[in-house]
């Protein structure tokens, strides 16, 4: 009789304890799924490591919406209620309302170690004559930030412009610029911080990477800001994603690092 009691003490719990897990809804993320080092459909970039994180804090699992992150994405994907949290964004993004930033990052000049090179500036006279990859971003081709700012000062002729999108057939199509460097196709690239310093450890040319300068171009900032995104009448979640980054900034620092992101110092929390 005791045995039986327990048995069914213990099979009464344990359809609680299931009942209370299927209660709990997934963490539903819009993702790109072909963008590495930021998420990939094998779920190995770090946004699907941050995403793992936010899910077990959460006490549930990752639920995936995957889209392209070019023109369309947030409409086809968080707005149109398929998904609930893209993980990283610009801070301040029309469309969506952003949590804390959790990182900042910067374009950075990539070269090869052995060149010498050493690149820092866009007022370095060598750019007016080294082969120079900048990227190139939208469907439409629209330069990006580093490319506008070497524009500025009439080196136009001398650049090669790599697609962010490229071929989406092939594996993460940005990092075509970056092999660029280490294969010689380029002397120099202006790359994106968090894409340059993941694929640049992946070359096996060593190559040296250095935050451009200045930061501030012009009126055109060459670092920005990342956060995590919902709707904009999202409030409870938003207030939840924010705490999440508070408790596990070191977590998520430590994620960063693994995939070689370079970093620059963020604002302090309410600036």
């Amino acid at each position: 009789m005791r045995l039986a009691a327990l048995c069914l003490v213990l099979a009464i719990g344990a359809g609680c304890a299931r009942a209370v897990t299927a209660a709990q809804p997934p963490l539903r993320v819009c993702s790109d799924p072909n963008n590495l080092p930021f998420s990939n459909q094998q779920q190995q970039g770090f946004e699907n490591r941050i995403a793992d994180l936010l899910a077990r804090d959460l006490g549930t699992t990752v639920e995936y919406t995957w889209w392209a992150q070019r023109r369309g994405f947030l409409r086809n994907t968080l707005l149109a209620g398929l998904c609930d949290v893209v993980i990283g964004l610009p801070r301040n993004v029309e469309m969506a309302t952003t949590t804390q930033p959790y990182y900042r990052s910067t374009y950075v000049f990539v070269t090869r170690k052995a060149r010498g090179l050493h690149i820092r500036s866009f007022d370095d006279a060598a750019l007016r004559q080294l082969r120079v990859g900048v990227q190139v971003i939208g469907d439409d081709g629209a330069n990006s930030p580093p490319a506008h700012a070497l524009s500025r000062r009439g080196i136009v002729n001398n650049l090669i412009g790599y697609s962010v999108y490229g071929d989406y057939a092939a594996d993460s199509p940005p990092s075509r610029i970056v092999a660029a460097v280490a294969s010689g196709e380029v002397d120099v690239a202006a790359v994106w911080g968090p894409l340059a310093g993941y694929f640049a450890a992946e070359q096996r040319e060593p190559l040296d990477i250095v935050p451009v300068s200045p930061q501030i171009d012009g009126r055109l900032p060459q670092a920005f800001d990342l956060s995590m995104a919902v709707r904009r009448n999202d409030t409870a979640r938003l207030a939840v994603l924010n705490q999440f980054l508070q408790r596990h900034r070191a977590d998520i620092n430590r994620i960063l690092d693994i995939y070689h992101v370079p970093r620059a110092s963020l604002p302090e929390v309410g600036t």
